[in-house]
């Protein structure tokens, strides 16, 4: 999708990118139209390689305060990862603060297959790939802690989970009043029961690395299979059971779902489950459809193609704080 936030460079600004980073020249590039805030290109190397290389937003646009260093977070991930047998692209090179585009940016191998949501699957084979994403998420939630929860990059942290949450949180809504989100409660209201639900939170005691956006974009098909879990600059460190908002955007988890078997398979979901549930479900519903909503300001989406995704994160978002009152 179109955004304000997405960089544009010449090929000559391509070329002496992927030439500064990697030593070889570019024989071609492809803009990729996904996602949402990076400017992605595929670029061909003159030593036959494709890489992919993701820019960052201009330093100087003012961006949801979460998205302070998004690439640095999505290295990180990468960092962490190696070794777990996460299937990842490979990172290539991380350039940060670089002189000549003035920003960060990442250079990854690329990709052989298609995103999930361009792929029409058997409702067999469709199970069998939610099984699969919850294996790789309970690998993903074993990485070892950082002894802090949120978004180290960002500054948004605590020693605690509820803590850190509601700094997560308190920095969205102050993000809303900033763009003037149109929103369906009140700030104040919304802020409210975000508090008087978090005692729910104190129930997680140990940071898990949280990718928080696997849907199903996110998510690369090769043969049938799981190629790779791409874009990871949203990850944070938090309560594993946030993974399962992205997958079921806009939805209940449904307990028979394949994705909730591999990962109890692969040795997650001790504690995922419990009296707090439903409520730290509909706290992370409420916080991704905020994101959804609020980050429409600084990215500026063409209207014919976001109008959508606002409907159902405002439903959505009415739904999830109707579960925190009930529950407060």
């Amino acid at each position: 999708m179109d955004s304000r936030t997405k960089r544009r460079l010449s090929a000559a600004e391509l070329d002496a990118l992927v030439l500064s980073a990697l030593g070889v020249g570019m024989v071609s590039s492809e803009e990729l139209p996904d996602g949402f805030a990076n400017a992605v290109w595929r670029v061909g190397l003159e030593d036959g390689r494709d890489v992919v290389l993701k820019v960052g937003p201009p330093p100087d646009l003012k961006l949801l305060t979460y998205e302070r260093d998004l690439l640095r977070t999505e290295a990180m991930v990468y960092d962490l990862a190696a070794g777990t047998g996460l299937p990842m692209p490979e990172l290539l090179h991380a350039g940060f603060d670089d002189s000549l585009i003035g920003g960060d940016y990442l250079i990854l191998s690329a990709l052989d297959g298609e995103p999930w949501n361009r792929v029409a699957l058997e409702p067999e084979k469709e199970r069998e790939v939610r099984f699969e994403i919850g294996r790789l998420l309970a690998v993903l939630h074993s990485v070892p802690d950082s002894g802090v929860f949120g978004y180290p990059y960002a500054g948004l942290t605590g020693s605690t989970w509820r803590e850190a949450f509601l700094v997560m949180a308190g920095a969205l809504l102050d993000d809303a009043v900033h763009y003037a989100t149109p929103l369906p409660l009140s700030i104040l209201e919304i802020a409210r029961l975000f508090h008087t639900s978090a005692p729910a939170l104190d129930e997680i005691v140990t940071p898990r690395l949280v990718h928080f956006d696997i849907w199903p974009g996110n998510v690369f098909l090769k043969d049938g299979g799981i190629e790779a879990l791409i874009d990871h600059e949203r990850a944070f460190w938090g309560d594993p059971l946030a993974d399962f908002i992205t997958p079921t955007i806009f939805g209940e988890i449904d307990g028979d779902d394949p994705m909730l078997a591999g990962y109890h398979e692969a040795g997650g979901g001790r504690g995922l489950f419990t009296h707090t549930t439903e409520v730290r479900v509909a706290l992370y519903r409420a916080y991704l459809d905020l994101i959804l909503l609020v980050e429409d300001g600084p990215r500026q989406y063409p209207e014919e193609s976001y109008a959508r995704i606002r409907t159902l994160a405002t439903e959505d978002l009415v739904r999830a704080l109707e579960v925190l009152r009930r529950a407060s």
